[in-house]
């Protein structure tokens, strides 16, 4: 799959205010809306058409699906009634319960749905049939465009809907977030915390309930305090638990919106009480301090009031945290600040962004576990300089997440297994290469390698540099990724991608020596041979001199040379522009030859006459060339085969291309430096 070039230096976060256009025809909402007021239309996106394809790329639709919009639906239909509560979020017949879940958790903070959910939205006098939401993606935020056509079966709507049946804020982001990662179906199963970041840009950590710190619940009071977004599922052993229902009413694999948290006086002593909703809309727990429960007797009518306590089948539920730790598994919270849930001050978090690509044959090397290709991955410099106030230590996030893989289910991409390792820098400046992995231990890493969206972690070091090196667990494995560091202060960072060099000796003028060597005489005795008189040979005849040449060295086992590279040897070499080559410029080339034929044998580690391209960084370098990251896959994506492996013909090829780049980009120097001189001379 393509992965496009990528500015890898790092960036400061993207304000909401600045949401980016992200409709084919770059107009923004309000200039589209405005088009169908004046021509009397209602919109029609043509970027997520009514149709099949939208709604599944992996399957025919179940049922015949028709496309209303809420005016076709009922009578008097409205964008928001009565305010967005998270009652408002029922699920339908899609797999999304982790969006529903984030989206439940959304309404309980009205800045942040503002921002996502833009409220200046109805279906009054100016509605055109077009709506629009915000969503943040891989350090930006995105305006996404919609129309109002919604599928239905039998006038009712088949997806995400409200309880209240002219209500249709609910439905229309779905559908948002459905043209955002290309169809309804690539919504379903996912981590509810995805969604979470995506409505907030905020940072996300996950907590196993069973080996949570024992002030967990005051890391949930607070996070709920700030307005922090959680969400809490129950684990399965195999597929078949796959929403089971346990027998106190709870629903394994499914996930859940933690929607408050509180303490209650019951017979003479204080109980520790959370609130959860199943975005089913339904279906609740059935234990102690459940809707009908017994123990709601004790508490008075206006305690029940202040809890927002009901007795109705809406999904949501108290549960004692006692029972809550016992039969929930995970917990995900997603900070709109990344300050410490277990510290009781705020603080101004320093965040940088760094955008890369894994692309294999280059930089896709995998874990430590493959030393050989480990090296080969991003590498990004990491420089902690102030400590934590009245610490010894600096603190910080990093969070790694790969991008679009959702979007891209279609074509067959599941979410990679992904983490990253942080290491002491060396002090010394470009790519770290094999040796340093080989002999240094990390000196912190991610908790795990695990196939979710982003991983993120918690560190406290010392002060110093350290490289942060994010990975794939397995190497080959292509997919862009976001790099966010989130510092209590300020911390500079840096890729390590190495900037264009190009170290070439000076070029060789020859010059006649009072006595051949012997393998001087061999190379005339066969250019007489083939060329006659004139003593110049075309492509075909230099390919026949080198091949012949080339089987009788030693310690060679790469294949013949084509006829392209013999051209492109002429090119570079010939000075006189007769698409012929002299000997006298032979021996010039044949010299560089030798040298690039020991670069190859040295790299060539398993003396296969192939390389591995993923030493195509050092091989270049030993020639002079230092290339950064996206030079580097462009290269092996041209010479590299299936199996990350470089003939000699293609890397003698590679060096006389970029040799004559060189002499091209020397050339331009040159003029430029004397049409300098010339100006500043005027």
């Amino acid at each position: 799959m393509p992965y496009l070039y990528r500015d890898s230096k790092p960036r400061p976060p993207a304000l909401p205010g600045a949401a980016r256009a992200t409709h084919s025809s770059g107009k923004a909402y309000k200039e589209l809306k405005q088009e169908c007021l004046c021509k009397g239309v209602l919109f029609e996106d043509p970027d997520f058409p009514a149709c099949n394809s939208s709604l599944f790329f992996s399957e025919k639709p179940p049922i015949p699906f028709i496309w209303k919009r809420p005016t076709d639906i009922v009578k008097d239909p409205k964008f928001i009634l009565g305010g967005a509560t998270r009652t408002d979020i029922c699920q339908g017949d899609l797999g999304d319960c982790w969006l529903l879940a984030a989206i439940a958790s959304l309404t309980l903070n009205e800045k942040t749905l503002a921002r996502v959910v833009p409220l200046d939205q109805n279906f009054g006098p100016d509605y055109a049939g077009i709506f629009h939401f915000q969503f943040w993606q891989h350090s930006e935020w995105l305006d996404v465009v919609i129309d109002d056509r919604l599928p239905t079966f039998k006038g009712r709507l088949v997806f995400l809907h409200s309880a209240e049946h002219n209500e249709f804020w609910s439905a229309l982001l779905e559908k948002a977030y459905a043209k955002l990662n290309g169809s309804y179906e690539a919504l379903k199963g996912g981590s509810t915390i995805e969604a979470m970041e995506d409505f907030t840009g905020g940072v996300g950590e996950m907590y196993e309930v069973k080996k949570a710190p024992d002030n967990f619940y005051e890391i949930l009071e607070k996070a709920l305090k700030r307005c922090s977004m959680v969400g809490c599922s129950i684990d399965t052993s195999s597929v078949a638990e796959s929403e089971a229902k346990t027998p106190l009413g709870l629903i394994k694999g499914h996930a859940y919106s933690v929607t408050g948290i509180d303490k209650v006086r019951y017979l003479g002593r204080q109980v520790q009480l959370i609130r959860i909703r199943n975005p089913w809309g339904q279906v609740e727990w059935n234990g102690p301090w459940s809707d009908n429960s017994p123990e709601w007797r004790s508490i008075s009518p206006s305690e029940q009031r202040r809890l927002s306590q009901a007795a109705l089948d809406d999904g949501e539920f108290w549960m004692k945290f006692e029972d809550f730790k016992v039969h929930f598994d995970k917990v995900e919270i997603c900070n709109l600040t990344p300050d410490a849930l277990e510290d009781s001050t705020a603080h101004k978090w320093e965040v940088t962004i760094h955008q890369g690509s894994w692309v294999r044959g280059s930089t896709a090397g995998g874990c430590r576990n493959f030393l050989e290709t480990f090296w080969t991955n991003p590498q990004i410099k990491l420089r902690l300089t102030e400590k934590d106030d009245g610490q010894d230590d600096c603190t910080f996030i990093a969070a790694l997440m790969q991008n679009d893989r959702r979007k891209l289910k279609k074509l067959g991409a599941e979410m990679l297994t992904i983490g990253y390792s942080i290491y002491e820098s060396s002090g010394r400046d470009g790519h770290l290469g094999k040796d340093f992995f080989r002999y240094h231990p990390s000196k912190a890493r991610s908790k795990t390698y695990i196939n979710l969206r982003e991983v993120s972690n918690r560190f406290k070091l010392p002060p110093g540099d350290y490289i942060l090196i994010p990975t794939t667990f397995e190497p080959h494995q292509e997919a862009d990724f976001c790099l966010r560091i989130f510092s209590e202060k300020k911390a500079i960072t840096e890729d390590l991608d190495e900037s264009v060099a190009i170290d070439l000796p000076e070029p060789l003028n020859p010059t006649p020596s009072p006595q051949e060597t012997e393998e001087e005489k061999q190379f005339r005795a066969l250019f007489e041979q083939i060329s006659g008189k004139d003593m110049e040979i075309a492509a075909e005849e230099l390919k026949y001199v080198l091949n012949a040449v080339l089987k009788e060295t030693k310690n060679i086992k790469f294949k013949n040379l084509s006829l392209i590279s013999c051209r492109n040897i002429i090119s570079l070499m010939d000075t006189s522009g007769n698409g012929k080559l002299e000997f006298s410029e032979f021996k010039v080339f044949w010299e560089k030859m030798k040298k690039w034929i020991n670069i190859f044998l040295q790299f060539d580690f398993d003396k296969s006459g192939s390389m591995s391209s993923y030493e195509l960084r050092s091989a270049l370098k030993a020639a002079g060339y230092q290339l950064n990251n996206y030079l580097l896959q462009l290269i092996v994506l041209r010479y590299a085969d299936e199996q990350f492996q470089i003939e000699f013909d293609d890397f003698l090829n590679c060096l006389i291309r970029l040799e004559n780049a060189s002499r091209v980009f020397q050339a331009l120097s040159v003029k430029n430096k004397e049409f300098i001189n010339l100006n500043i001379g005027e």
